[in-house]
């Protein structure tokens, strides 16, 4: 027992107290006074004169059972009766089994946030395309100011719901990051990373995202096939920025800008072929095989993949000179030895604003689904495809879709039986009611 006013210095057992944690100094080393109200509950004594609470135990039964050290916190956060009380919810567990000093242990050791999404992106590095581990590693970088030091076992539902809510001006980078994180989790506990638990990202409402798929009319391919040829052959005419002064400006009669074949040809290929930007821009003539009017590309978004040429995509190909090994080459490399390095073309950006504009497709609107884009051409091509009664899976077959379910956004353009049925109740009453020459 402690004496009742003197300083403590060493080992002694007393309730613990303020007032006894006043008396306590530092020794020659470290000990405990143990708690006589709670048996195990003790505080440690360091040799600096540190104090914190402690909960000793055996684990198990008999006297061979394993004794135990469980740290509650600093004398300085908590006061004893919240320590006793702590050391009581520990007792508890002991007497059921549990062995809280290795569960802390294992707690400690749990993974952060972070390190989770390390490890998970160099599993989406190895399995999936570069350009996925970018948007990826893009989007999870977004979450650790947040959250990335914390455990990742401790996150709740309610942590990615503030984080997706401070998002809502980026409302499509929002959605992204919470599928993003909700795989990440799935991936975590398929590899045993963290315990089984309730996924963080399930269950949170994402914002509304409007399609901005656009599909070009018979007239718009009209119109874009004249402003290509016109582009080619004789150059779009251009008018100054009347907001921009220019010195030197050409005479009317000059102003006039001509794009390549190569970017006529990648154009007309988007659309003809249905194509990603990036399977024509990085396209090699060693995967073009025109006898049989296949490419055969080595790594498009869905690894590799064959297309399907059609007559007017081959004649395109076989008018194209070639200068190289790409079949759209943009400006060589000079490495620093004098030599070139062949690259293809990065983007056709230029081109294709001063095609679409001629073409009356750069709509000047803030509604940014009337606004052409490239990717655009694709979803033509399919829709194309759905409006002549192909069906759905042969369209996804050509475009390259892994899933089902990426075909089935084209699927309200095909002539289904409710149109059909609409059509028919429409004529009888039509003409019932004597109006049969109407819409003729």
């Amino acid at each position: 027992m402690a004496k009742k006013d003197g300083p403590i210095q060493s080992a002694v057992s007393a309730e613990i107290t303020l007032s006894l944690l006043k008396r306590i100094q530092p020794g020659n080393g470290e000990f405990l006074v143990s708690d006589t109200v709670v048996s195990g509950f003790a505080i440690r004594v360091r040799e600096t004169g540190g104090m914190s609470y402690v909960y000793h135990y055996r684990h198990g039964t008999g006297r061979g059972a394993p004794s135990r050290k469980c740290t509650i916190g600093s004398v300085r956060k908590f006061t004893p009766d919240e320590a006793r009380k702590a050391a009581r919810n520990l007792a508890a567990e002991v007497v059921k089994g549990g062995d809280p000093a290795k569960e802390k242990s294992i707690d400690r050791l749990s993974p952060s946030f972070e390190q989770i999404a390390a490890e998970y992106l160099s599993s989406v590095d190895a399995k999936q395309k570069s350009s996925t581990y970018q948007l990826y590693s893009h989007w999870l970088g977004l979450a650790f100011p947040a959250l990335g030091s914390r455990k990742a076992k401790s996150i709740t539902t309610g942590d990615v719901e503030r984080l997706h809510v401070s998002l809502k001006d980026k409302t499509i980078t929002a959605n992204r990051l919470l599928s993003t994180i909700s795989s990440m989790y799935t991936w975590a506990m398929a590899t045993k990373l963290i315990p089984k638990m309730d996924n963080p990202a399930s269950g949170i409402k994402k914002y509304p995202e409007d399609s901005r798929e656009r599909y070009l009319t018979s007239d718009e391919l009209a119109a874009l096939g004249d402003a290509i040829r016109e582009a080619e052959k004789d150059g779009i005419e251009w008018e100054p920025d009347p907001n921009k002064k220019i010195k030197h400006a050409p005479k009317p009669e000059n102003r006039r800008i001509k794009i390549d074949v190569f970017a006529a040809a990648a154009i007309r290929l988007f659309i003809l072929t249905g194509a990603r930007r990036g399977e024509i821009l990085k396209l090699k003539w060693s995967n073009v095989d025109l006898e049989r009017g296949l490419l055969f590309l080595d790594d498009s978004k869905t690894r590799k993949k064959t297309i399907i040429l059609n007559t007017p995509a081959i004649l395109v190909l076989k008018e194209l000179p070639r200068t190289g090994i790409y079949v759209i080459p943009g400006e060589p490399k000079v490495r620093p030895d004098g030599t070139w390095e062949e690259r293809p073309r990065s983007d056709l950006k230029r081109p294709w604003h001063h095609v679409r504009k001629r073409a009356g497709l750069d709509i000047s609107t803030d509604d940014p689904r009337l606004r052409v884009r490239i990717h655009d051409l694709r979803h033509t091509h399919a829709s194309v495809g759905v409006e002549a009664n192909l069906s759905l899976q042969i369209i996804g077959k050509l475009l390259g879709h892994t899933q089902a379910k990426t075909t089935e956004r084209y699927a309200h353009l095909a002539d289904d039986p409710k149109r059909r049925a609409s059509d028919l109740i429409a004529s009888k009453i039509v003409e019932a009611m004597g109006d049969g020459n109407r819409g003729s």
